[in-house]
């Protein structure tokens, strides 16, 4: 009966959000239908594993801990498919659409795993500092290290 209490109340909690969560499955793939499978998965790995979570108030960190694990596990295995250009990029003309700050998305390519995360978490989806540390199950000040470090090799990167 808890249990099934517990997995009614991620349901919910999965539904409520799962644009963010596409929208953060999306900036590790940058692939409308490769984001959609990561969340797919995620939510199954959720759903499998309901009983891991010990109290509910860990929801967010618990699943976006999964999101995140899904989408770079998802990176590695498709890595040579990801240079790939998807059909869906190509507008009616004929070219590429235009990012407004393509100098930045690239920048954040170059990134590795940890710091782009933390990255992503902190400025795309305005996680605070401690929120990202129970998410990615650190320290707050090694987030902080790694935080400025990133936006010091982001900044490099862009200066260029």
């Amino acid at each position: 009966m808890l249990k099934n209490f517990k997995r009614k109340k991620v349901e919910k909690y999965i539904i409520d959000n799962r644009n963010l969560f596409y929208r953060i499955a999306y900036t590790y793939t940058k692939n409308e239908a490769n984001a959609l499978d990561v969340v797919q998965e995620s939510i199954y790995k959720a759903l499998s594993s309901v009983e891991s979570l010990r109290e509910y108030k860990y929801v967010k960190s618990w699943f976006y801990r999964i999101l995140i694990r899904t989408s770079i596990d998802y990176i590695r295995k498709n890595t040579k498919y990801s240079k790939m250009m998807d059909i869906s990029e190509v507008n009616d003309t004929g070219k590429y659409d235009q990012y407004t700050d393509i100098d930045l998305e690239e920048a954040l390519n170059t990134l590795s795993a940890d710091y782009k995360t933390i990255i992503i978490l902190r400025f795309f989806e305005d996680l605070k500092i401690e929120e990202i540390a129970e998410i990615l199950n650190e320290n707050t000040n090694t987030i902080k290290t790694r935080l400025y470090t990133a936006l010091r090799k982001l900044k490099i990167k862009i200066e260029r």
